[in-house]
């Protein structure tokens, strides 16, 4: 299976060009960014020469390799453009760009059915994450009340992070809201009490050190339970990616989030 990387030369990208790579039955046949253009993409990530160059045109890219898959961990800003020009070529997706909202995704499934292709877009590919997220999804069924931090490295664009909104999605699955606080608050700054999304309050932390990580602290009766989940570094994201270009064929559209792939 020919796949390109977009966004190889950020961070994630670089993993996703070693995972790729090291794969038997995937051939890494392209990689675009915006930087490093002309380098050889082995050289940068630490392969050697391999022989695929990066180039910074997406559309010329794909209409030159022709790959079944285009995996893209860029930014939020120029994610819905890459996906437009990749699913208008036919090209099939892995989408780990952050950033994708509702309405987003309603404008993703409807280009997807125009132009016969399938995407698998997640907020966050770690396995462990995935079980964060489920089980908290079982847990809101016996507390009334459940906060969230999530905690990511300095150079994260968006706040609230993809994981900690589908987080918050899949709790009010099971549960239309949180019980109602105790007391009427005052905060004496402005936010300090963070963000709120369905009546869930998110906190959000952007640390150099950081990779990706996050606590869903639900509070009851005189107990408190935590579910955390910690990404050390971003080998923890490629095998749900890898997972993911593998079981393209085997879905129909666009699956958002990981967990229905398991």
């Amino acid at each position: 299976m020919k796949v390109i990387v977009n966004g190889a030369g950020g961070n994630m990208g670089k993993e996703v060009v070693r995972a790729v790579y090291a794969q038997d039955d995937l051939e890494l046949c392209g990689a675009v960014d915006m930087g490093e253009v002309g380098k050889d993409v082995g050289e940068l990530c630490g392969l050697g020469c391999i022989g695929v160059q990066i180039t910074d045109d997406l559309d010329y890219t794909i209409k030159r390799l022709q790959p079944q898959v285009v995996v893209d961990f860029t930014t939020p800003f120029v994610v819905m453009k890459n996906i437009e020009i990749t699913m208008s070529s036919g090209v099939n997706m892995v989408v780990g760009t952050t950033g994708i909202t509702g309405v987003d995704l309603e404008k993703i499934r409807l280009k997807a059915a125009q132009n016969n292709v399938k995407a698998v877009i997640a907020p966050n590919f770690a396995l462990g994450a995935v079980m964060m997220m489920n089980f908290a999804r079982q847990a809101v069924r016996y507390f009334d009340s459940v906060e969230i931090i999530e905690m990511h490295h300095d150079q994260k664009v968006d706040a609230p992070s993809g994981t900690a909104l589908k987080t918050v999605e899949m709790i009010l699955e099971q549960k239309d809201s949180p019980a109602a606080a105790l007391v009427q608050e005052l905060e004496k700054i402005p936010g300090v009490r963070g963000g709120e999304m369905g009546g869930i309050k998110i906190h959000s932390i952007r640390l150099p050190g950081l990779v990706a990580h996050q606590e869903v602290i639900f509070g009851g009766l005189g107990q408190t339970l935590i579910i955390r989940h910690d990404s050390l570094n971003r080998t923890s994201f490629m095998p749900g990616v890898i997972m993911a270009i593998r079981k393209l064929s085997q879905i129909e559209g666009v699956v958002y989030g990981l967990e229905n792939l398991l």
